[in-house]
């Protein structure tokens, strides 16, 4: 089967799912940005700070491959958070032209801080369910794992 279609009786499940998960998204990072006090990161800004942390020293060419973004896209991204002090370039000592990232204190403390209020939020939904409701979500977990992997797994357009 093509990529991207659903057999016809999977359709409507498909079609839930994702707009839930989207639905559920939006609604966390609404609910979440209330009485931030620095400005809002966007999604790709989050995205990169995330990568680099699991990856100190990352190459921008590097990010860029594995967020699937045009190269100058993530470097518009790098100027950003340079610019607000939670992310830094050094230069490659193995290629004085490639930069190597780094997030800053700043940038852990700010990406700690919202998981934190990330999970106390999502904790208080979840522990409001009913028993069964978290069993089903708990059931739930490996199957969406696995959603997540096949979304990885798809060959990628090139981004440029």
């Amino acid at each position: 089967m093509e990529p991207g279609t659903a057999p016809p009786s999977d359709a409507p499940l498909a079609d839930e799912f994702s707009a839930l998960l989207t639905g559920i998204q939006r609604l966390l990072r609404r609910h979440l940005r209330r009485g931030l006090e620095q400005p809002r990161l966007r999604g790709a800004q989050v995205e990169l700070l995330r990568l680099v942390m699991d990856s100190p020293g990352l190459r921008v060419s590097a990010a860029a491959e594995e967020l699937c973004l045009a190269g100058n896209s993530v470097s518009t991204l790098v100027n950003q958070l340079a610019a607000q002090d939670l992310l830094r370039r050094e230069p490659d000592p193995a290629d004085r032209r490639a930069a190597l990232l780094y997030a800053t204190g700043a940038a852990e403390q700010r990406l700690q801080a919202w998981r934190e209020r990330r999970r106390a939020l999502t904790g208080e939904l979840v522990a409001a369910l009913p028993e069964a409701d978290r069993a089903a979500l708990a059931a739930a977990l490996p199957a969406l794992r696995a959603l997540a992997q096949g979304l990885r797994d798809l060959p990628e357009e090139d981004p440029r």
